[in-house]
């Protein structure tokens, strides 16, 4: 194969390596109609809105017996994301994963489907939909049987929460989810907070109470009650449980007979930095049919 010719094909098209390998070993090498060829599949069309920002889309959760999964996949508009076209890909993405042992996006993404791939049904999916499809993340995982899934799902996808549980019930489990949904915590335990976080938070602390003018051992002392507040603000089990504030979300659990193992949440966009429409651009870009 020339890799002159493949170089071409993909300044032309934007598409990746392999797909313009793919494209000119099916057309015999004819620059024109692998082109073609190119846009047929829908893939050309996918890499021009490969560097566009995705960040609305949908967060879902499936459970089969032993077996959950909960993952997100971005659109760029929240019109798109409630396209029944976009929900069912979503839930069709979702199961796909179920069924299998994959670890990472690219073992997700090389997953047999009836489009051929799970990449080859996003590649698809943006080429029918017109917006940039991103699948971002996703969590497999495994109970046993004296363990609960809890899942709560949250304005139709916005935020999905899957807890795991074990000795309490699934209504348990499901509360922790809703708890978790409405808070926010970084992490289930103290535990979980990497040491150099808490250092950092400490020494933020120290120096509040010295500048409060407090001496620097009574500072000290002062910074262990202050990080206690730390804890309570981002571990899921320090914090005041909602529906009962007499209690932590870790007693609420341990009251029922519980232990918390995981819980994994997913609010759509976190951490992806928002575009920031121009309506004139959009009209313009709109009438040069990008």
């Amino acid at each position: 194969m020339n890799a002159s010719l493949i170089r071409e094909l993909r300044d032309i098209s934007g598409a990746g390596m392999m797909d313009c390998k793919k494209a000119l070993e099916e057309n015999g090498n004819d620059i024109k109609k692998a082109t073609e060829w190119l846009r047929e599949k829908g893939i050309a069309k996918a890499a021009k809105k490969a560097g566009r920002i995705a960040a609305e889309g949908l967060s879902t959760i499936v459970v089969d017996g032993n077996k959950a999964v909960i993952l997100e996949i971005n659109c760029e508009t929240d019109f798109v994301a409630k396209n029944e076209k976009f929900q069912t890909f979503i839930n069709d993405v979702a199961n796909t994963i179920l069924k299998s042992d994959v670890k990472t996006n690219e073992e997700a993404l090389a997953l047999p489907c009836a489009q051929g791939t799970l990449n080859d049904y996003v590649t698809n999916m943006t080429a029918t939909i017109g917006e940039k499809i991103s699948f971002r993340r996703f969590t497999l995982v495994e109970k046993k049987d004296d363990e609960n899934f809890g899942t709560y799902i949250h304005m139709g996808g916005k935020i999905s929460v899957l807890s795991l549980i074990k000795g309490a019930s699934q209504d348990v489990a499901k509360d922790v989810c809703m708890h978790a949904a409405a808070m926010r915590p970084e992490y289930v335990r103290k535990d979980d907070v990497p040491a150099d976080r808490v250092e950092h938070e400490k020494k933020i602390l120290i120096e509040q109470a010295i500048s409060e003018g407090k001496p620097a051992d009574i500072a000290e002392k002062i910074v262990m009650g202050r990080i206690n507040k730390f804890y309570k603000e981002i571990c899921l089990e320090e914090q005041e449980f909602v529906k009962d504030n007499s209690v932590t979300v870790g007693k609420y659990v341990k009251n029922n007979g519980g232990e918390i193992i995981d819980v994994i949440r997913y609010e759509v966009g976190e951490g992806i930095e928002k575009r920031q429409d121009n309506f004139a651009e959009e009209v313009a870009a709109q009438m040069k049919g990008e």
